[in-house]
């Protein structure tokens, strides 16, 4: 890994000023080292003339299922339990080490080309060692996790899992994973749901996670059928129960979160716990709308993911931006959820959900090299006059608009072309794998 310079750009930094200059980034290595105009050096590896290019900070999704991209189009209008039961499950179950390790890639490239380089996610329960194959040759930051799942009713036989060899199964795959290629890939326990868990179980998450120092990252009040199993079973609502068990702490990421109580956003504000928002999957399966201008506007750490393909069908974080300012229009008002807040919370509110706000998010000098060059030159981002640029990528800009990925100071995707993936051979290998999958369950 050499030195870069990119030329003449317009740099969306996201620093604390939130300036937008236009100018010169150079970098050495995975760092950035100098932001400024006219930079000249004597030697680079790599020059990149980015004239009329936008270069802003790599998306940052805090809630991805990988194992699950495969599934695209089989888990359609369907509400979250039938959803699950009739066609995830099942298919999950079905998984086998090829179409773990082409489902992740398949979703992976999806996200360098769409500009995310940041990702939260979570796996199925067997064969999550070829997920982190996938990741690890893919070149994206990662931090996932095998999924846990010890009880529940309706849950295939290959998805039910002995308490003590999840726990152990967990902890082999952080101990070989956690840290991997300086820090790049990270480790997190990954309970699916309340449901889906016992009590033990969590309880040794708990302990684990403060051991190890890793995140917790687990699905919570995302439907109305899934709170009221988790009261019939505790007697508690899922953020007071998760409390209850000492999980909620800054390193614990809650996915969804839509159907809060007083009693849980009070929770989640004073334990510091961070909300990952899925419009696009919320609206699909019908969950409902997340009040993420209250938790917002009371400093709780609010991020943007995609969720899984199956119930998307995309993992495109432009249209999750977009969805995510929209939809609190009507409830809150046209002000509420602004382009700028919706902007952070997909760049610097990810960072910060993972414990990196330091390394990546913005732009600065001493942060991590992740970043996406976009090409506004289009019919639908102009005109350009006196218009601010994060309106710009916000409310007009698509995934076809990003030409280059970088992450750590290494192209992933250079004008459009991958660089750590083979496209031909995962599409077909995708299709393949689909079938064999299909071929095992009863779903047609």
């Amino acid at each position: 890994m050499g030195n870069m310079l990119i030329k003449n750009a317009q740099i969306v930094t996201m620093n604390q000023a939130e300036e937008i200059i236009t100018g010169d980034i150079y970098i050495e290595g995975n760092i950035i080292k100098e932001i400024g105009e006219n930079l000249e050096k004597n030697h680079v590896d790599k020059m990149i003339d980015a004239t009329n290019r936008t270069v802003i900070p790599g998306f940052v999704q805090t809630h991805i299922h990988l194992c699950q991209t495969l599934f695209r189009g089989k888990g359609d209008d369907l509400e979250l339990m039938d959803w699950l039961k009739q066609r995830i499950w099942p298919l999950e179950a079905a998984h086998d080490e090829e179409s773990i390790y082409y489902s992740a890639m398949l979703g992976i490239g999806e996200l360098l080309e769409s500009g995310t380089t940041t990702i939260v996610d979570m796996e199925t329960v067997h064969h999550t060692e070829h997920a982190f194959r996938a990741l690890a040759e893919s070149g994206i930051r990662a931090v996932s996790g095998k999924v846990m799942m010890d009880k529940g009713d309706e849950v295939p036989l290959a998805l039910q899992e002995l308490t003590a060899e999840s726990i152990q199964q967990s902890v082999d795959l952080l101990e070989k994973w956690d840290g991997f290629d300086n820090g790049r890939i990270q480790y997190a326990f990954s309970p699916r749901f309340v449901v889906s868990c016992t009590e033990e179980l969590l309880k040794e998450v708990k302990i684990l996670s403060d051991k190890y120092g890793v995140k917790v990252h687990t699905h919570a009040s995302e439907n109305k059928g899934e709170i009221q199993i988790v009261q019939k079973e505790t007697g508690m609502r899922n953020v007071v129960y998760l409390d209850h068990l000492g999980l909620a702490n800054d390193r614990l990421i809650l996915a969804h979160c839509i159907w809060l109580d007083e009693e849980e956003k009070r929770i989640i504000q004073e334990k510091g716990v961070h909300v990952s928002h899925c419009p696009g999957s919320n609206l699909k399966l019908a969950s409902g709308i997340a009040d993420t201008h209250h938790l917002t506007c009371n400093h709780v750490s609010v991020s943007l993911g995609a969720d899984g393909a199956p119930c998307n069908n995309n993992l495109d974080m432009f249209n999750e931006m977009r969805l995510a300012a929209l939809i609190q229009k009507p409830i809150h008002g046209p002000t509420a959820m602004d382009a700028r807040t919706v902007f952070r919370m997909a760049t610097l509110g990810g960072a910060k959900a993972v414990g990196l706000e330091k390394e990546i998010g913005s732009l600065e000098i001493g942060k991590r090299a992740d970043l996406a060059i976009l090409n506004l030159q289009n019919f639908h981002t102009f005109p350009s006059y006196d218009v601010d640029p994060i309106s710009r990528i916000v409310y007009s800009a698509t995934r076809a608009d990003v030409e280059t990925t970088i992450i750590d100071g290494r192209i992933v995707m250079e004008n459009k072309i991958m660089k750590t993936i083979d496209k031909s051979i995962v599409l077909k290998e995708a299709d393949k794998s689909m079938k064999r999958l299909l071929s095992k369950t009863t779903i047609s």
